[in-house]
């Protein structure tokens, strides 16, 4: 068999890892930020509602002491 030949086939092969490597590292990426996301829509809805407490609860903090 011919040697360039070899060398084509292996340099394929080791194309294809590199691309199916790449494409794992995407998906990783994207599900990364997919997360990010949600957790900051999420993040944006969780609003404490106050109603149910007596007056005066929920207001100012003094942290200075």
């Amino acid at each position: 068999m011919d040697m360039s030949l070899v060398a084509a086939v292996l340099a394929s092969q080791a194309g294809a890892v590199q691309q199916q490597v790449a494409n794992s590292v995407l998906k990783s990426n994207l599900d990364t930020e997919k997360s990010t996301v949600l957790t900051l829509l999420s993040a944006g809805q969780q609003t404490l509602s106050l109603g149910n407490v007596g007056p005066g609860i929920g207001g100012n903090l003094n942290i200075a002491a």
